[in-house]
């Protein structure tokens, strides 16, 4: 995340990380590995520790734990004090839910993951770093208005389809073959006519050809204009549809304009940090 230009910054946010439009950045804590949250999607109380915890009844955490953060190392969960029951490892990432492995408001003990051992339950997180914009153990919030949502569809779309199209040919001279046979032997007898003397022969020949001629004049027939059809494609480029991908929103904070892209729309205020970055609650 960085400033957009003096007054503005930019930031990604979702409530709901399985949605994929949650940006992810890798924030370390100074005092915490891993962080439980008593809601799901990293809302509520929370618990964080860099040391293993036999019994969660020592931190008011006892089967409380909704959803988890590891931001460092590899730990084993168990739903039993002392690291007994149903135990299982989770590495760095962010645990959105709990539920799917049977361990919702059951986790009562927590150790780091033994390097040399090998362990047969070891869930993928949802994401492979620690969700961003999650809140901190001890973080102070605050509720900031809103000043303006809008709905991203997506980009245009180009629509093509294929349709006939009459097109136009060149007309034909088509000529009547026996037409000009016959005015081939009509020039011919004209020419001897016409011919006489010594000349008759140049006169035949005149007369065959320009009688050729004749006849293919009279004869011949001219076609009308023809048409013929082919494929045409077209597209036009229309505006996209379907449900927003993500809403732009954008906030005030202490005379600073923040944007952040939300999975869903907002409400009249946001919650932010000390900085002003957004946190889910």
């Amino acid at each position: 995340m960085g400033v957009k230009h003096r007054h503005q910054r930019k930031h990604f946010m979702n409530y709901k990380p399985l949605v994929g439009l949650a940006a992810v950045a890798f924030c370390t804590h100074a005092a915490a590995q891993i962080t439980f949250y008593e809601g799901d999607h990293f809302r509520g109380r929370t618990f964080a520790t860099n040391q293993p915890v036999s019994n969660f009844k020592s931190a008011g955490f006892n089967d409380q734990a909704s959803s988890v953060v590891v931001e460092r190392g590899r730990w084993e969960v168990c739903d039993d004090s002392k690291y007994r029951g149903r135990c299982v490892v989770l590495r760095r990432g962010s645990y959105d839910s709990l539920q799917n492995m049977g361990l919702e408001n059951r986790i009562s003990s927590v150790r780091p993951a033994q390097r040399d051992r090998q362990y047969d339950n070891e869930p993928q997180p949802v994401l492979d770093t620690p969700y961003e914009y999650r809140r901190r153990p001890n973080e102070r919030l605050s509720e900031v208005p809103v000043t303006s949502v809008r709905a991203v569809v997506g980009p245009p779309e180009q629509r093509c389809w294929v349709e006939k199209q009459q097109v136009a040919t060149e007309p034909q001279r088509q000529y009547n073959v026996p037409g000009a046979v016959i005015g081939g032997v009509l020039g011919g007898i004209l020419g001897h006519q016409i011919g006489g003397g010594t000349g008759k022969d140049i006169a035949t020949v005149g007369g065959v050809v320009g009688g050729a001629a004749i006849g293919a004049h009279v004869n011949s027939t001219t076609s009308s204009s023809q048409y013929s059809t082919r494929d045409v494609r077209r597209c036009e480029t229309t505006a996209a549809s379907g449900p927003p991908q993500y809403y732009d929103v954008t906030y005030q904070f202490r005379g600073v304009e923040h944007r952040v892209q939300m999975a869903a729309p907002p409400g009249r205020t946001i919650t932010v940090n000390g900085n002003g970055e957004p946190r889910t609650t």
